[in-house]
């Protein structure tokens, strides 16, 4: 993945242009004393290196680089493209990007340009080509990094024009199109291309044609993956052995990543999570970038080493809070901890966002202190879990169409989350450190023994099929209320829900109840489940199942479908085949999954007290156990006869084990002869 790596990269961003000399020299001094080894830079200087058209001014970041690498220390060299300066602003205003309202806005944001815009792409690609030209070969280069967190939309002209030839590439014809859309809902047919618009709040159709609405995110996936790739042939030119990737914003649903990760050499996330996230829902987003790339170790690519500023209570880290944090995105497949930022700036919108080096402008601080730990501790693992894999048997099956789709649709309740919802099936593994794999519909299914699609709404084409063949052939398969209900454009299928799905379910879906937040219903389990618990409460949506093949394992207790199944089981060739017709409360999800899993043999790594997630990455020197506890309270974890040597005291771990409050381990699991 990242050349030259001999450890785990360790580091973040850096801001040079905003310092004297005597500082960069002083930050150099303590960054080898915190072991830092990658710094990313200049991602926002586009206006002091081309302060004018065509005029570049280099000198000063050959001079920093020159630094930097003299005192050992790698670069992830970013394309400053993210914030164009006021003069390109200026004088082409066509970059600039129109809102939803349809108003041209002004300059001075970041990500603030239209990725459709012509002269925005040209002057980009001409000064990602000075950078390639001079820094391509440089000793210090690690990794390329284009831009910052893409996913501005944009509804200027430009994109509009695009967008209708893009939907002419789609469609091939009007007819189809049509066909597509069923523009005969509301006598929205149209006669050409050029009649379709943006669906803005100009026309409302962002709200009332979902439809629109789904192929325009597409739109802006495509076009957001050619602006990249505008700057990323060119790095790639210059010296192919160099990865290029950038940085996946925390709030992940504006793009389909699946898509733009086609076009990286390897995913970067900005880790962020909020004082309220629990563990699992962290996990969660760490296994979706993990999944990115099939199963690939991702970098992350940003965290805070203290508070962050934008949000509305800022808390402070607590002690030992960034270390275990860390740990678990490298547990989760991340081969970088790198931090926004490495010195605080003195002014702007993030000046008392967190960073390695505060304001105080010395070591002696808390934080300071912790990253300095980290980055010892992190120069012991070496090269042990580089490119280190998880091997799980379960799958999750994920789709930012099915996701937007979703959300999208007039019903049958407002407050549809796609991602609350996956992550609630997530944690049933999670909470039994049972490994999971995050997947995109099209992954192949073969190496799996269990397959989740939770709120698989949009059925693409052959995802149906592939899924019925892996039950036909052995493999275990749970869907959920909200499944197989329409196609690609987002079209109800024309029959019984759940559409394609309903042969291998065994079932067919009359209806589906949308609850209030203060309503719920029960499910009243057979024995043949398996469970421990007899009734588990219920709510959100009900669906009215109605079997075909299918056994019924549970019912509803009350309301006009009382007595009708609401869990079933389908024998399906070699297989089993799951629905779950409503939302269970969270002990349901535990109780069944580890039910079905004790059936397929599916294990906990290992047993362990409430709240201690374990992880295994197995790489070709090494399999790395890591045992994080997120109690405020001792916790335990019992390794059995297997035999662990930590890496930070050497000492050998077997058997029953304890963790003080908030601590991890990081253990070199012996293989068996």
């Amino acid at each position: 993945m990242l050349k030259k790596a001999d450890r785990i990269y360790f580091g973040g961003d850096y801001n040079p242009d905003q310092w004297d000399e005597a500082t960069i020299l002083e930050d150099m001094r303590l960054f080898e004393e915190a072991g830092i080894n990658l710094l990313t830079l200049p991602v926002f200087s586009w206006a002091k290196l081309e302060p004018a058209e065509g005029e570049y001014h280099f000198e000063w970041l050959d001079r920093i680089l020159d630094i930097i690498w003299s005192h050992g220390i790698r670069v992830c060299l970013a394309t400053p493209t993210t914030a164009q300066p006021a003069w390109l602003s200026r004088k082409y205003p066509e970059v600039l990007p129109v809102d939803i309202e349809g108003r041209r806005r002004t300059h001075g944001m970041r990500v603030f340009f239209c990725v459709n815009s012509p002269k925005y792409r040209e002057r980009a690609a001409a000064i990602a080509e000075e950078m390639a030209r001079r820094y391509a070969r440089h000793p210090a280069l690690a990794v390329w990094h284009v831009s910052n967190e893409y996913g501005t939309y944009c509804y200027c002209p430009v994109c509009q024009d695009k967008f209708r030839g893009w939907l002419k590439k789609r469609y091939g014809s009007i007819e189809e199109l049509n066909a597509r859309w069923h523009t005969a809902f509301w006598g929205r047919t149209v006669y050409d291309f050029d009649e379709i618009m943006l669906p803005t709040e100009l026309n409302d159709d962002y709200r009332f044609q979902p439809n629109v609405e789904l192929d325009y995110l597409r739109f802006m996936t495509d076009s957001t993956a050619e602006c990249f790739r505008n700057e990323a042939d060119i790095l790639k030119k210059y010296n192919p052995d160099i990865p290029v990737s950038t940085n996946i914003s925390g709030f992940i649903k504006k793009l389909d990543q699946f898509e733009m990760l086609k076009h990286m050499d390897v995913a970067g996330w900005d880790n962020y999570p909020w004082p309220t996230d629990p563990p699992d829902l962290v996990a969660f987003k760490h296994d979706i970038m993990r999944g990115l790339k099939g199963g690939q170790s991702y970098m992350m690519t940003e965290q805070s080493p203290n508070q962050q500023n934008w949000q509305p209570y800022n808390k402070l880290k607590r002690p030992g809070e960034v270390r275990k944090i860390s740990y678990q995105a490298i547990a989760h497949g991340a081969d970088t901890c790198l931090f926004f930022q490495m010195r605080q700036s003195i002014a702007g919108q993030e000046k008392f966002h967190g960073a390695v080096i505060s304001h105080a402008g010395h070591g002696s601080t808390r934080v300071f202190r912790e990253v300095k730990r980290l980055g010892a501790e992190l120069k012991k693992l070496g090269s042990d879990l580089i490119e280190g894999r998880i091997s799980s048997r379960v799958g999750i099956l994920f789709d930012w169409n099915n996701w937007w789709a979703l959300e999208l649709a007039s019903g049958p309740s407002k407050d549809m989350d796609y991602l609350k919802t996956v992550s609630k099936y997530y944690r049933a593994f999670y909470e039994k450190n049972i490994p999971v794999d995050i997947l995109s519909v099209d992954s192949d299914l073969d190496s799996y023994d269990l397959i989740l699609a939770p709120e698989l709404y949009m059925t693409k084409e052959g995802v149906a099929e592939r899924i019925t063949e892996f039950v036909r052939k052995g493999g275990t398969f749970a869907a959920t209320v909200m499944s197989g209900l329409v196609d690609e454009n987002d079209r109800c299928v024309f029959g019984e829900y759940p559409g394609k799905l309903k042969e291998v379910l065994g079932i067919w879906v009359e209806e589906t109840d949308a609850l209030r937040p203060e309503e719920f219903n029960y499910m009243l389990t057979d024995a043949r489940a398996g469970l421990p618990a007899s009734r588990y409460r219920c709510g959100f949506l009900c669906d009215i199942v109605h079997p075909r093949k299918a056994e019924t394992m549970a019912v509803y207790e009350s309301d006009f479908y009382r007595g009708v199944p609401c869990l079933t089981r389908n024998s399906f060739g070699k297989g089993t085949a799951w629905y779950i017709g409503t939302e269970p409360e969270d002990a349901f999800l535990s109780d069944f999954f580890g039910s079905v899993c004790s059936s397929l043999g599916i294990r906990p790594l290992y047993p362990a007290a409430a709240g201690v997630e374990l992880t295994n990455r197995v790489s070709g020197q090494a399999s790395v156990v890591f045992a994080l506890n997120h109690n405020v309270s001792e916790a335990w974890v019992d390794f059995g006869s297997d035999q662990l040597t930590d890496y930070q005291s050497g000492k050998t771990f077997t058997g029953m084990v304890k963790l003080a409050p908030w601590d991890v381990l990081v253990l070199k699991k012996k293989e068996r002869n």
